[in-house]
């Protein structure tokens, strides 16, 4: 073991870390962690310099690359594919088996978003298991066994989807690994890790090795990338027809405005571009937060097909794509699957008119975060693109889809705020259990028949940041003419709390009953933390506290 480098010695540490991958961590480390650390401060700084001047800071300088017509080198056909991207925690061997293997009517996604960012466990377990599920399941050999359920999972054969291989962000760091004595780069890790094991044996199958790049802001951090993939070009030896390629989240409000840059600062590596949602409203809401004017209606009426800046915004983005001969990505459906056929069937109404009106804007697939519903997801996108359809002219110039961020339309309500603070107390219990993304109902035990969905970090993080928005300008609710603020929002979360707490007695008992409701307790806590950070203009991700950092929070004083 190298002396630089210290880790745990925790299962899969004696598979992933050979002497040969240590170097290898070694050199990207050396080559890029001071970029990321200023990367990081340029992020604060550009928040600052927004809430003081406002949104049009953000405009980058007209120039060839946001002007003319350049292409990206040749996207591979397995992208070039419509339908749907099944979407799950890389870190989860049963779900992930589940993932790649058909699902209910027989059919497999096109790809599958192996995701070790917004709902893995962001933990160097989580990462590992990530870098091994990824591994075993590029030769078909990932298993696993369930005791408790006496059942064994396995991937049944045939072709599996291309894999898009989701790391951590590069405003986290992996607190368990350390070289020089400082944190090593969460997003250096677990690319190297993915790069070095399951990368190669792609490649070796003649295989495209595919990425979702996540949270990034800049073309900087895009670059960042860019040299990450070809230093390991270099380092990793691969072949001189290796093919990596990644597609951008725009999930930022500042990569918004830079979507051609950015795309164009990945270079041979550049795809396609995503339409996040949840984690783009939470980026908008991160820096509109000090301005008074832009107090945002409750989430649920925040429609990106209804809300037309949003829609603009993609609609640009889809032209971005269409211009430089890139692919465009489509959002995620996030309802479960209920014992319950009524609710099935109104959740498949709602994902059936999302994807197709994704699919008539121009993306090519969306995602879906459960197999049950994929089928439904899928068929809008298949069914739009097999008719032959070419986009017109005017789709192709982001020029005809100007940017601007509006106040969206709809009520201030405190039964919003309350569905958020529900929300956001569920996603941290679930977060205290490992688990990075969690089934919700924030209408849980109430009348009235609706899907649970399928809830990730950057939901949670939406939730924070309108509560926060809320108390910060003293947002009166239209329900009940109340005004928002922090003594209320700590009152709504205790109200909160003990419905929880009473729903669960109903379900367990004894030791089990008691480990949830100490979870609970935390998780309470930890909200009103959350909040009370975001109200002083702190957006650091939750994803950025260790277990023990949560720990000690729990057994804090309550922030307000």
């Amino acid at each position: 073991m190298n002396s630089r480098l210290l880790f745990p010695n925790i299962e899969g540490t004696e598979v992933l870390f050979t002497d040969e991958f240590q170097e290898y961590l070694l050199s990207l480390h050396d080559l890029l962690s001071d970029r990321i650390l200023e990367a990081r401060k340029e992020r604060i700084r550009t928040v600052e310099m927004v809430h003081k001047n406002g949104i049009n800071v953000l405009e980058l300088p007209t120039s060839e690359i946001n002007t003319t017509d350049w292409q990206v080198d040749s996207v591979p056909d397995d992208l070039k594919q419509p339908g749907i991207e099944i979407s799950g925690p890389a870190g989860i061997a049963s779900m992930f088996i589940n993932a790649v293997n058909p699902g209910p009517e027989g059919e497999r996604a096109v790809g599958y978003l192996d995701d070790d960012e917004d709902s893995g466990g962001h933990s160097f377990a989580d990462t590992l298991n990530s870098a091994l599920n990824r591994m075993y399941s590029v030769t078909g050999s990932l298993r696993f066994e369930d005791v408790s359920r006496d059942r064994v999972y396995e991937i049944e054969p045939g072709p599996l989807p291309f894999f898009m291989h989701r790391e951590r962000g590069l405003h986290l760091d992996e607190a368990d690994v350390t070289i020089d004595g400082n944190p090593v780069s969460a997003t250096i890790l677990s690319t190297a890790l993915t790069l070095f094991h399951a990368g190669r044996e792609q490649i070796n199958l003649n295989q495209g090795v595919y990425f979702y790049l996540p949270k990034l802001e800049s073309v900087e951090e895009t670059s960042i990338y860019h040299d990450m993939f070809e230093a390991s070009q270099e380092l990793l030896k691969l072949p001189q027809n290796a093919i990596i390629k990644a597609i951008i989240l725009v999930e930022s409000l500042p990569t918004v405005f830079r979507m051609e840059n950015m795309l164009y600062a990945l270079g041979p590596y550049g795809a396609g571009l995503n339409a996040a949602r949840w984690d783009l409203k939470a980026s908008i809401l991160e820096y509109i937060m000090a301005d008074d004017k832009s107090v945002w209606p409750d989430r649920f009426d925040v429609d990106v097909k209804t809300t037309d800046f949003i829609s603009n915004i993609f609609r640009r983005l889809v032209a971005v794509c269409l211009k430089h001969g890139a692919v465009a990505i489509g959002g995620m459906a996030t309802a479960l699957p209920s014992r319950d056929e009524e609710i099935n069937e109104l959740a498949a109404d709602a994902i059936r008119s999302d994807k197709e009106w994704e699919a008539r804007q121009g993306f090519l697939r969306g995602w879906s975060a459960h197999i049950y519903h994929m089928k439904t997801a899928s068929d809008p996108f298949k069914e739009w693109w097999s008719t032959g359809w070419v986009p017109p002219e005017e789709l192709k110039d982001p020029a005809n889809f100007p940017l601007s961020i509006d106040t969206p339309i709809g009520a201030i309500t405190t039964e919003g705020t309350r569905r958020n603070i529900r929300t956001i107390i569920e996603y941290v219990e679930g977060w205290l259990s490992g688990r990075g993304a969690k089934g919700i109902d924030s209408m849980e035990g109430r009348e009235g028949k609706r899907p649970a969905l399928m809830e990730d970090l950057a939901t949670a993080r939406i939730s924070v940041g309108q509560v926060s928005q809320r108390i910060i300008h003293s947002a009166v609710g239209q329900d009940t003419e109340q005004t928002h603020t922090l003594g209320s929002v700590r009152h709504i979360t205790d109200i909160e709390i003990d419905d929880i707490l009473r729903l669960r007695a109903t379900q367990f008992s004894g030791e089990e009953l008691s480990a949830i409701e100490s979870r609970y307790r935390a998780s309470r806590k930890i909200t009103l933390r959350w909040i009370k950070n975001y109200t002083d203009m702190d957006f650091r991700s939750l994803g950025s506290y260790t277990r023990e950092d949560l720990a000690n929070i729990a057994l804090e004083p309550e922030a307000f």
